[in-house]
């Protein structure tokens, strides 16, 4: 860990100001996952509210994917791209986030979920902002549904958060691509269980439309679910599939 008296040399030796280091460390990388999470769930969750009759889940699932592969593409050299707290946990699992850093970005994510799911509803006409629940997950209804949504957000949830560790994060495997599979990997999800159970795997994105439209029912599936499929994900790389900086065993 660097020392204030490290930081300040280095800033002089290269020219840049510990203000300046202070706020690129920090502040810049919050203000990107809040910008971004609230780019890329107001696109989410109007997607789901004005979602075309007949269209069924393809129109959230591009627009999902489709939107976070550019938050992550024009925002990832800031902040790492995250927009997503079980994404943020498992790259901290993994290494790749400071745990200084962990909770902010976190916060950061849901304000910007609260946001962007404040900025659908004033778009949207009354009678469609009801009809969709604002965005939120209304896909369970009853108790038979609860445990199969759990275990969709679990595991729907380790393939995106295996994605962004292995994609980008991981050293032996992280490419250019990454924001593209990340992507297309979120809306491979929706395409597979939207039905089951709504396909979150962001408590952020669950988060916003809740807040804002007050609809709280079986929220705690779209925590439970991803945060056990990050805790998944980093217990995988961390003992089997990471490169040796990350592998704690067989190095």
């Amino acid at each position: 860990m660097e020392s204030k008296t490290e930081t300040f040399e280095m800033s002089v030796a290269d020219g840049v100001s510990p203000r300046a280091r202070a706020f690129e460390r920090y502040a810049q990388p919050l203000l990107a996952e809040l910008l971004g999470s609230t780019l890329f769930i107001f696109v989410g969750c109007a997607s789901v509210v004005e979602n075309v009759e007949g269209t069924g889940r393809l129109q959230p699932a591009l627009a999902h994917g489709l939107a976070l592969g550019i938050v992550i593409a024009i925002f990832g050299a800031i902040s790492g791209g995250h927009f997503n707290p079980a994404v943020s946990l498992s790259v901290y699992l993994i290494g790749g986030l400071q745990l200084t850093l962990l909770v902010p970005y976190i916060l950061a994510q849901l304000c910007g979920g609260v946001i962007g799911a404040g900025l659908t509803k004033a778009i949207s006409t009354p009678q469609t902002y009801s009809n969709a629940t604002g965005g939120a997950f209304a896909v369970v209804w009853r108790e038979a549904q609860v445990w199969p949504a759990v275990l969709a957000e679990v595991v729907m949830t380790l393939f995106l958060t295996m994605t962004v560790c292995m994609g980008a994060v991981n050293g032996q495997t992280r490419g250019l691509l990454a924001p593209l599979c990340i992507g297309l990997t979120v809306a491979a999800d929706i395409l597979a269980g939207g039905a089951v159970s709504g396909a979150c795997m962001n408590p952020a994105r669950a988060f916003g439309p809740a807040v804002v439209a007050n609809f709280w029912s079986y929220h705690w599936i779209y925590w439970a679910g991803p945060i056990a499929g990050a805790l998944l994900t980093g217990l995988f790389i961390r003992l089997l599939l990471g490169d040796r900086a990350i592998r704690i065993l067989l190095k």
